[in-house]
């Protein structure tokens, strides 16, 4: 059973109230404590070892990545974060240096979008190392944004450059909270999300939600440079392209939007954030399914993104 079956299984079981608005299935929770302008937000996420780092990662680089991870979902909804607990799994032999490092990796991002390290647990586990973070954000009551909403005709776009993350990406990424609150305030976005399975795969969760296809055009798709360096010198690297479509842990933007706004968000883009590649990649159809365009035509691309459970 693959992850997503596996997650397909368990949502019609979770139990529900009125305080919930929008459940599994989307970047984050969303819940109505009765606040007159806003919405909390609740996401959780994790790393564990030889899973997402290895026992030679640096400390600071495992602690920056746990925390950055959830705050990249609070960012697909263009939420802002508040306040984090962190649950510490760890082996009866553990290193305090790594404790104390790990810390300060969390916690200089944490300062650097103003969220509260409230708390959290430790526990010891069996053998390797696992953390789990969970965030609560707001978002405007009158801006939920899900992966459910793409329409046909809707430009598709992505932040920044894709592939290679392994290089090191993976561990110093900046979560896009402020440039998805950015284009919240400024564009009607359709469906959003995060990119951390990659984009072959992360988009065809749009696709699935939003009972739509879509059109890639492969020589839009931005490629890290770290992808093609890769791919130059091993020679069991993947092509660029296909590691731009499968590698996964980018943790970009993807988001569709009404194709009447497509040059006004590039341009407004250019202005607001010089330094990051905004690139529309495709298009939202009927017809369902992911295709891509490139110079022998229009392919089906049966390529898949990152799953924690294959299938045998």
């Amino acid at each position: 059973m693959s992850e997503f079956e596996l997650i397909a299984r368990i949502i019609p079981t979770l139990p529900e109230n009125d305080s919930l608005v929008k459940g599994a299935g989307d970047d984050c929770a969303v819940v109505d404590l009765g606040r007159k302008d806003e919405l909390l937000l609740l996401k959780t996420d994790a790393v564990v070892e030889d899973v997402h780092f290895t026992s030679q990662t640096p400390a600071p680089g495992v602690g920056h990545k746990a925390l950055a991870r959830a705050l990249s979902d609070i960012a697909a909804m263009a939420g802002q974060p508040i306040a984090c607990l962190v649950t510490l799994g760890l082996p009866a032999e553990f290193d305090p240096d790594f404790v104390l490092k790990f810390y300060e990796g969390l916690n200089s991002l944490a300062r650097k979008y103003n969220v509260a390290v409230a708390g959290g647990e430790t526990t010891r586990t069996t053998g390797k190392i696992f953390v789990s973070v969970a965030v609560l954000g707001t978002i405007p009551r009158d801006r939920i944004l899900s992966r459910s909403a793409a329409k046909v005709g809707d430009a598709i776009f992505v932040t920044g450059e894709l592939g290679g993350s392994i290089s090191g990406k993976h561990l110093e990424f900046d979560p896009r909270i402020r440039e998805a609150q950015w284009l919240a305030e400024n564009f009607p976005l359709h469906a959003v999300m995060d990119l951390s399975d990659g984009l072959a795969g992360d988009l065809r969760h749009i696709l699935n939600a939003s009972q739509v296809g879509a059109e890639l055009l492969s020589s839009a798709i931005p490629i890290s440079r770290a992808a093609k360096l890769k791919a130059k010198n091993e020679s069991s690297a993947k092509p660029p392209l296909l590691a731009a479509l499968t590698d996964g842990e980018d943790f970009e933007l993807l988001f569709t939007l009404p194709p009447k706004d497509a040059v006004r968000v590039l341009d407004g883009w250019k202005a607001a954030f010089p330094k990051l590649k905004l690139t529309c990649v495709g298009k939202i159809s009927a017809e369902g399914g992911l295709r891509i365009r490139d110079k022998e035509g229009i392919r089906e691309l049966g390529l898949r993104g990152y799953t924690h459970f294959q299938k045998s």
